[in-house]
């Protein structure tokens, strides 16, 4: 007996190691007591542990207010000051996406270690994952900060109005003060590449050419984040859904280009999708599932969501007028978005609202906003890195650039440049 327990343990050594080669691999690195940021991030699980519990215990009220977006909590620990800024709203959000507090708290203060993630991106900031790689917590400057509180109603409309949006979602702003130190400010991000077991190839784009290149076989950084050159010749390859995508994009960057934005990206990777998962695509009881998951973040009552029993009790409108098996789109069964809404019944006018805020079919899979399926292969895709306002710095950056690199694309041009020749990226290389 002891003999098998002997050999179970030493099972059981051998997978956690093997996974930790693994996580270094993809540039993933425990913070453990030797880390340099173990003391940190010790004091952020247990300052979001206090600071989620708040969240549970006092639900906030149906409809957010002006106050909600510029409230500040504080709660004074032993050694450190934890702040939370518009927690109910950051706690709306996270409603919205069906991510319950309890499960939020539980992966942000779990007894297992963050993990560092090492890349070669030029950012200056800290990455961190929560060990089940769910969420992202970046460390932010206090004009980024300030940035995002300012136009976080503008963001919260923006992905009310389009839930299927490709927005990072963020979950939570924070900062901790520690006495004699300099505050730390960090965001709390859903991870797009969630989950990532069988990614190998990402992809950081921003429809440029100058500086877009990584190599992949040089040394350093474990993890490679690829870039817009080393996707030359390449495709999204999306067939129906391509329209969906182009659109989105269209849509996201003239949000941006409102906020006099630059500098954002396409995280993008890929994966096979398994046969099981090819065949169970287009069922019908699937398709019921996910008509219910893109209807609505929340989980539908068939009284919310009619098209529910639509789909149930009438198989034959479902293929010839409602929805396309082949493909993820619902076809119009009235006027497009803008204009009037169709007075046929609840099921149509729902359908309307369904092309009015510009909604897709969801993958039944986790994280199911930031998810594509192609024919082949199973894409994820969201817009990050938002916080690059084109200010006197950067106009003055845009020149020197222009005399440097005549006639190329390089990154810093206007918003109203950057957005259309990002779209025109996206264009050029989807299917």
């Amino acid at each position: 007996m002891e003999k098998r327990n002997s050999l179970r343990r030493s099972g059981t050594t051998r997978r956690w190691w093997g996974l930790r080669r693994r996580w270094r691999m993809l540039g993933l690195f425990e913070i453990n007591q030797e880390h340099e940021f173990y003391s940190l991030t010790c004091l952020m699980k247990e300052g979001l542990h206090a600071a989620l519990q708040t969240s549970i215990d006092t639900p906030g009220p149906d409809e957010l207010s002006a106050e909600h977006y510029k409230s500040e909590e504080t709660q004074v620990h032993k050694d450190y000051e934890m702040q939370t800024f518009a927690r109910l709203v950051f706690s709306s959000l996270r409603h919205s996406l069906d991510i319950k507090e309890e499960e939020y708290k539980r992966s942000l203060s779990s007894d297992c270690c963050y993990l560092q993630f090492m890349s070669n991106s030029k950012s200056k900031a800290d990455f961190f994952l929560t060990n089940d790689k769910r969420f992202f917590l970046k460390t932010q400057n206090k004009r980024e900060v300030k940035f995002l509180l300012s136009n976080l109603k503008a963001y919260m409309d923006h992905l009310e109005k389009y839930p299927h949006s490709l927005m990072v979602r963020f979950l939570g702003l924070h900062s901790i003060q520690v006495p004699n130190e300099t505050k730390k400010y960090f965001i709390v991000m859903q991870s797009v590449f969630y989950p990532d077991e069988r990614i190998d190839t990402r992809y950081d784009i921003k429809g440029c050419e100058v500086g877009r290149w990584t190599d992949p076989a040089s040394t350093g950084s474990p993890v490679k984040i690829l870039k817009d050159n080393n996707f030359e010749g390449k495709h999204i390859i999306l067939d129906q859904q391509r329209s969906w995508l182009v659109d989105q994009v269209e849509i996201d960057t003239a949000f941006l280009r409102s906020l006099n934005v630059l500098d954002y990206s396409i995280l993008l990777a890929h994966q096979p999708l398994h046969k099981d998962e090819l065949d169970r695509k287009h069922s019908f009881s699937n398709l019921i599932v996910r008509t219910a998951k893109s209807m609505a973040q929340d989980s539908p009552t068939e009284e919310e969501h009619p098209t529910i029993l639509l789909l149930e009790g009438d198989s034959s409108r479902l293929a010839s007028d409602t929805i396309d098996s082949g493909s993820d789109h619902v076809q119009d069964t009235g006027e497009h978005s803008g204009h009037s809404t169709p007075s046929v019944n609840s099921t149509d006018a729902e359908l309307w609202e369904f092309h009015a805020h510009h909604r897709r079919l969801l993958p039944n899979f986790k994280n199911s906003v930031h998810v594509i399926d192609g024919p082949e292969l199973r894409y994820f895709v969201g817009v990050v890195d938002i916080f690059t306002v084109y200010g006197l710095k950067k106009r003055l950056e845009n020149l020197w650039k222009s005399l440097r690199f005549p006639g190329r694309a390089f990154s810093t041009v206007s918003p109203a440049t950057y957005s259309q020749r990002f779209c025109q990226w996206v264009k050029d290389h989807t299917k």
